[in-house]
């Protein structure tokens, strides 16, 4: 597993850097900097109200005595897609939108919850109820 992230990591990276090369060339540098910029604060916006509006739906389900399965899974989403929009890279910030917008996070958080309820299954994760 660590293997796998650590080639991701570099093959990530290096698309990343040919990536700016590349639209530095085509466009300019000062573009470039300005979308990072850009996709970053935008990123903090949309991030932070949507980790409210989900904290907000937790406390909700946990006044009805329920336990907030989805909202965890969304504010979980919501930080991963929050620190991957921090790092520079238009490849990643792609990634990290798809995390906090709502109709986009969807897909991604049903397949997060099969691989914890497979990974429960397994008996790789134990859930300790009180």
């Amino acid at each position: 597993m660590f293997r796998l992230l650590f080639v991701l990591i570099i093959v990530v990276s290096a698309i990343e850097i040919a990536l700016f090369v590349w639209l530095g060339n085509i466009l300019n540098i000062w573009f470039v900097l300005l979308g990072i910029i850009t996709t970053g604060f935008l990123g903090a916006i949309l991030a932070k109200q949507q980790g409210i509006e989900t904290l907000n739906r937790a406390r909700l389900e946990m006044a009805k005595g329920r336990a907030p399965k989805e909202e965890i899974f969304d504010g979980v989403s919501i930080l991963l897609g929050a620190v991957v929009l921090f790092t520079p890279g238009f490849l990643t910030d792609a990634f990290g939108f798809m995390l906090l917008i709502p109709i986009t996070r969807r897909p991604m958080k049903k397949w997060a919850q099969g691989v914890v309820y497979a990974m429960i299954k397994k008996g790789t994760v134990t859930v300790i109820r009180r």
